[in-house]
């Protein structure tokens, strides 16, 4: 632990110290600090080996060191860019560009495409607040009161009639609702905005789109979550090829938990593999919440962020383009 606190301090000093001038210099500002290889990564990797006494205030010093870091890199990439903006001459005298008339947004193109497929293999759809109740959003999804999620720096709060609500974290809060109106057997996705308290980068926004499965019935396994989102990833980017893995990993409201990855087919990243999706068996006391005896239901429960595989889908590269109204950007998919 001592080492691991050393450096900390140790890179916080020089994220603090780093001058950057110029895109050469905040290039080697992110390989240093918060790229794959950087120095925060790696510091990532050592808390694995840190006691579980120890991982919640490390943790909490490590996250507080990379928004730190991003925070600069934002900051000095729109100061560069700003100089480099006013030193363009525009010439006033060339006539005003034609423009076409709208169409849809690539996020609503392609969340009407998750909508099609999910339809196809017998989902339906349903929709909720995005104004929500500590209990929709936390409680009901056997969330503990001292997980991080819901700390200050990951959640919006928002104060209503003397009453605290959040702006939801995921659009887990949909499924509750609609298990608590209806009986299984249950087979829905649930799309929509979510909110989390995010440095925007090109990879983070304040502000995403999500789509969440659930299927509930008194015969579901893990076997069937593996096909319907295997068949959903493999229809969405048109290939029967794609690689589709598995890994166990922890979320409150499933048990057993995977994080869903797929491979690159193609282009310079062939081969690598990406987690594109939480994903598990629903977790007994969330059965319990529904109403339900645990005993007799199961079912599983999956999120994807429709941001995430429009970019790989279209080879998109930042996550602010969505957002940044460049109708040289959004004309492409018109």
């Amino acid at each position: 632990m001592a080492n691991l606190l050393s450096g900390l301090k140790e890179i916080e000093s020089g994220i603090k110290e780093f001058m950057i001038g110029n895109r050469e210099e905040l290039e080697s500002f992110r390989l240093k600090y918060i790229s794959r290889n950087g120095l925060i990564i790696k510091l990532f990797d050592e808390l694995k080996s840190a006691s579980r006494e120890e991982k919640p205030m490390l943790g909490k010093h490590l996250n507080d060191l990379k928004k730190l870091a991003e925070g600069k890199f934002e900051s000095f990439k729109l100061q560069i860019e700003e100089s480099e903006i006013r030193k363009e001459v525009i010439d006033l005298t060339l006539p005003g560009r034609n423009f076409s008339a709208g169409s849809e947004h690539i996020i609503l193109q392609t969340l009407n495409e998750f909508v099609k497929i999910f339809r196809e293999i017998g989902f339906k759809v349903t929709n909720g607040p995005e104004l929500e109740d500590e209990f929709y959003n936390f409680d009901a999804l056997n969330t503990p009161e001292h997980h991080p999620s819901r700390d200050m720096q990951d959640t919006y709060y928002v104060m209503h009639n003397s009453k605290k609500y959040v702006l939801r974290t995921h659009t887990s809060p949909v499924q509750i609702r609609t298990m608590l109106q209806n009986k299984p057997p249950i087979r829905i996705i649930c799309p929509g905005k979510a909110f989390r308290n995010e440095t925007v980068t090109y990879k983070n926004y304040f502000m995403f789109h999500q789509v969440e499965g659930l299927w509930i019935d008194e015969d579901v396994s893990f076997a069937d979550l593996k096909g319907v989102y295997t068949d959903f990833l493999r229809r969405f980017f048109e290939t029967e090829e794609l690689e589709v893995r598995f890994r166990p990993s922890f979320f409150p409201f499933t048990e057993p938990s995977a994080e869903i990855d797929m491979a690159f087919g193609a282009g310079p990243n062939k081969g690598q593999w990406l987690e594109i999706s939480g994903a598990g068996q629903v977790h007994p006391a969330v059965i319990r919440n529904f109403g339900l005896d645990p005993e007799k239901y199961i079912g599983f429960a999956f999120g994807s962020g429709i941001e995430r595989l429009a970019m790989l889908r279209y080879g998109i590269h930042d996550l602010r383009l969505f957002y940044d109204g460049d109708l040289r950007f959004l004309q492409q998919f018109a």
